[in-house]
């Protein structure tokens, strides 16, 4: 019996810890829009915007990667 529940929190755990996936996903689709309303509105400082731009992309990607991370270790280890 508590095999079964353990087994199902964590499942649960694990799916509650890809919904990180989702927000990484939001969060580099919102910086790029921003990145590209600034560049259309100052071309000039374009240079400046792709790279504060890469490592905003970067850093948010890395959130979503350890969410994903996490939720495959309440999957896989322990079985």
């Amino acid at each position: 019996m508590e095999d079964v529940f353990v087994l199902g929190m964590r499942a649960l755990g694990a799916g509650i810890a890809a919904l990180a996936c989702i927000g990484g996903g939001i969060g580099t689709g919102i910086a790029t829009s921003k990145a590209v309303e600034g560049i259309a509105r100052q071309p000039e400082a374009s240079g400046e915007i792709l790279k504060v731009l890469i490592i905003g992309g970067a850093l948010s990607e890395a959130t979503a990667i350890y969410g994903l991370l996490v939720s495959l270790l309440l999957i896989f280890v322990g079985l």
